[in-house]
């Protein structure tokens, strides 16, 4: 089969590889038809993650067909169009079964796995342990390109922040970062009951885009622009926001989202950080405000697949560009340049 394979920092290529095979009787084997690109795979082609080694399918989002499944599987049969969570899980371990599926113990601590420490669904073929818990069944009306949204990015931005954020009836939610996982908590956050919903980005075309997934209000970072304080404008009684989510991953956005909540008030941390970030507790050990963070456990899926059909919400507002395998290293180029191409996420099909 053709897959991307990971060459080290800078590094990959679109090549033969060996077709996947069952190894363990919980495994099955999907054939992809549907795929795209997350910023994590950005950050390992960086060299930011060194537990993907040379050699390595890059990806974990995707839609496919069940092919071939292990005698142990009980749900998933041959012939099932699927959608890949990007999340494995044993749903044995005291992790798992207390809903923490992206520390699973039995696959070592973490439950990403796909594209990190097993190859990933940026291939014709992938293999997925534990495919009764990892494969979710695509309803019918629900197309591809929304189902790929379900394997990571929608999940993230609505457990992370929506859910860790503990968004409730009335309150008012600033998402501070647009891209694609920030427009997932917007996306989410007014089902969720936010009275209002405000989208900070320093580009104007995802602050439009943002109006289109949920944002009710706008702010735009440019110099000179104290966004905290026009955060606290926009809140109910100037005192400051109930819900900040950090969707970048950047110091300045972390002490954005501290600046700009209200007393009590919380701030859910979605962005992957690369450094560390300051925390004025000596300011804000008085003002009772909960911090969070986390890795998405991805056991959202049936929620939002209720809403999708439901019409509540539609993540094919998500795709921007559409590429077929073979112009996989062009889609690549296209999600890297992001704010140039105005991408927000790519889908890849098979040819």
């Amino acid at each position: 089969m053709k897959a991307l394979v990971y060459h080290g920092p800078g590094q990959k290529s679109w090549e033969d590889v060996p077709d996947p095979v069952i190894k363990d009787p919980t495994d099955a084997i999907v054939k992809i038809e549907t795929t795209t690109i997350c910023g994590t795979d950005l950050h390992i082609l960086k060299g930011d993650v060194p537990a993907v080694t040379d050699g390595r399918i890059l990806g974990h989002e995707g839609v496919g067909v069940v092919t071939e499944v292990g005698p142990d599987c009980t749900k998933v049969k041959v012939g099932d169009r699927v959608i890949v969570s990007c999340i494995s899980k044993c749903m044995q371990c005291d992790f798992c079964r207390s809903g923490l599926t992206s520390h699973c113990q039995t696959l070592g601590g973490i439950g990403w796995i796909f594209g990190h420490l097993i190859d990933g669904t940026q291939a014709e073929y992938v293999r997925v342990p534990f495919a009764d818990n990892g494969l979710i069944p695509l309803p019918e009306g629900v197309t591809a390109e929304q189902g790929a949204m379900l394997s990571d990015i929608l999940p993230t931005g609505y457990e992370i922040g929506v859910l860790y954020g503990a968004v409730k009836e009335g309150d008012v939610v600033a998402v501070i970062g647009s891209g694609p996982v920030g427009l997932a908590s917007i996306m989410t956050a007014g089902p969720a009951g936010a009275s209002k919903v405000i989208a900070v980005d320093g580009n104007e075309y995802r602050l439009e885009e943002a109006k289109k997934f949920g944002a009710t209000d706008t702010v735009r970072v440019a110099e000179g622009v104290d966004v905290a304080a026009e955060l606290k404008k926009l809140s109910r009684d100037g005192l400051g926001v109930d819900v900040a989510i950090e969707a970048v991953g950047v110091p300045a956005t972390f002490a954005t989202a501290l600046d700009s909540i209200r007393p009590g008030g919380r701030v859910a941390n979605v962005g992957v950080h690369g450094k560390p970030v300051e925390f004025p507790i000596d300011r804000d050990w008085i003002n009772n405000i909960t911090i969070t963070t986390g890795l998405v456990n991805a056991t959202t899926a049936p929620d939002l697949l209720a809403k999708i059909q439901a019409g509540e919400i539609d993540p094919a507002k998500f795709v921007t560009h559409r590429f077929t395998f073979g112009q996989i290293a062009e889609a690549y180029d296209t999600f890297a340049n992001a704010a140039t191409e105005k991408a927000l996420k790519v889908i890849i099909t098979a040819e």
